[in-house]
């Protein structure tokens, strides 16, 4: 199995405009993001993988976390995600939550001594959208 895609339940909301939204609860919380699938699949259970389009800011959006786990919550419009930070020798970014990971756009550099540590990302919760993930 790609270690990027997450099995995930999804329940979908109310359309706001043209996105279709899901509350997506996983082993490690549960958030609201967009759904990118088939609408009339929104419901149920997925292995799906992840995107945030929303670029890594470091001291704005990422910062340190003071604890050592995984975690997805939902703060008002916000998603947050605790993992680890491990950036790739071509200057990108993932953020390994357990066992899936989340690739990241990097707008700023992340200080070389954070690679491997926690951090917590706070994106807007448009910015995060599910993909199901095709076997």
């Amino acid at each position: 199995m790609d270690d990027e895609a997450m099995f995930v339940r999804t329940e979908s909301l109310p359309r706001d405009s043209h996105h279709l939204r899901v509350r997506v609860h996983t082993p490690i919380g549960s958030a609201v993001v967009l759904w990118h699938g088939d609408p009339r699949e929104a419901d149920g259970r997925h292995l799906v993988e992840w995107t945030i389009d929303e670029d890594i800011r470091w001291g704005r959006n990422t910062r340190s976390a003071a604890a050592a786990e995984p975690e997805l919550r939902q703060d008002g419009d916000r998603v947050n995600l605790r993992g680890r930070l491990h950036t790739t020798d071509d200057g990108a970014a993932f953020l390994q939550l357990g066992h899936w990971s989340v690739l990241l756009d990097l707008a700023t550099p992340v200080p070389g001594s954070l690679d491997g540590s926690w951090v917590r990302i706070d994106v807007a919760s448009e910015n995060v959208t599910l993909y199901p993930y095709q076997v």
